[in-house]
């Protein structure tokens, strides 16, 4: 065999540093494993925002089962929307992630999953949410369907608009909690909004900033539009946030307690909450937020801190 041969066949076997090696085909059992991990359940812990504006009304309502069965279907449609835009960020991502040192084991980064497979899986999921919620009322199809348009606009190249793509990002966590009032009926609190909205902002300026620290320490593939923003800014918009979500939910607890018998668990719920966004602010500190819902089942601390804040305020409303 000539040398130029030998160099030619040499090249075409090398496999260049972080690049992800092509992979068998995964057959249907993996296919479809692969699509519902791109579908990223784990993360459909986030929508369990949807059952915060039926807790609130739950002692008032004249159908509590109702209420419950609608909060539900609001989790499931909005889950099943949820995925539907994670198929369609990977598959937009797809050589983003591969350059990246964790994203590139991703299903369709990886190629179990191939790209058109993920966009008709997206748009089945997506249905099937919009379908789901036709169950409990036609306003939650229409808080679905514009979390949807707003989520294209921003897999589509608004997320490398800065300040832009937290606004929306952070739009996604208060369209939960919408969607949960929307379901049942429920009018919203004007400060169970900021709460919310601002709790979702002090969360993605987190996630943000840990993929800052990431990228300092390994110098990984980031977002564009990350490169625009800088760890002190990044640090001034979760710490101004928290401020705000704090002295948000405080004045709240002042006004759940006159508008429920004067319950004084209304203001002993100011503690655990305080101390839970301290604890959580602890790991955007360093740099670890990456993944609030990471966070949020492994911390057992941090979950006896929500459950203690449920628990006080269950009491205000019921005791």
């Amino acid at each position: 065999m000539s040398e130029t041969t030998e160099q030619r066949n040499s090249d075409e076997t090398a496999v260049t540093p972080g690049a992800v090696e092509p992979t068998a085909s995964p057959g249907p059992f993996g296919l479809v494993g692969g699509v519902i991990k791109t579908a990223r359940p784990r993360q459909w812990v986030k929508n369990v925002l949807v059952f915060a504006a039926p807790f609130f009304a739950f002692s008032k309502s004249t159908d509590r089962t109702g209420l419950l069965i609608d909060a539900i279907i609001a989790f499931v449609a909005f889950s099943l929307t949820a995925s539907s835009v994670y198929l369609i960020n990977d598959a937009i991502d797809v050589e983003a992630d591969r350059a990246h040192p964790t994203k590139r084991n991703r299903p369709i980064a990886a190629g179990i999953v191939p790209v058109p497979v993920a966009y008709g899986a997206a748009v089945v999921f997506f249905l099937a949410g919009l379908g789901v919620s036709f169950l409990a009322s036609w306003q939650l199809a229409v808080v679905l369907g514009v979390y949807e348009a707003v989520q294209l606009g921003y897999c589509f190249g608004l997320k490398h608009q800065p300040v832009v793509d937290l606004a929306i990002v952070g739009s996604g966590f208060l369209m939960r909690s919408i969607a949960g009032g929307v379901a049942g009926g429920i009018a919203l609190s004007q400060w169970f909004l900021l709460v919310t909205a601002f709790g979702s902002l002090f969360m993605v300026a987190g996630k943000r900033y840990a993929e800052i620290m990431l990228f300092e320490r390994t110098g990984a593939k980031i977002r564009s539009s990350l490169k625009k923003y800088s760890a002190s800014y990044l640090r001034f918009v979760w710490a101004t946030s928290a401020a705000i979500l704090i002295m948000s939910y405080c004045l709240w607890a002042f006004e759940i307690r006159q508008t429920e018998h004067n319950s004084v668990w209304a203001l002993i719920s100011m503690v655990p909450f305080l101390v839970a966004v301290l604890r959580y602010a602890v790991d955007v500190d360093g740099g670890i937020a990456g993944e609030p819902e990471e966070i949020a089942l492994k911390d057992r601390i941090l979950q006896v801190l929500g459950a203690s804040w449920v628990i006080t305020l269950f009491l205000a409303f019921y005791l």
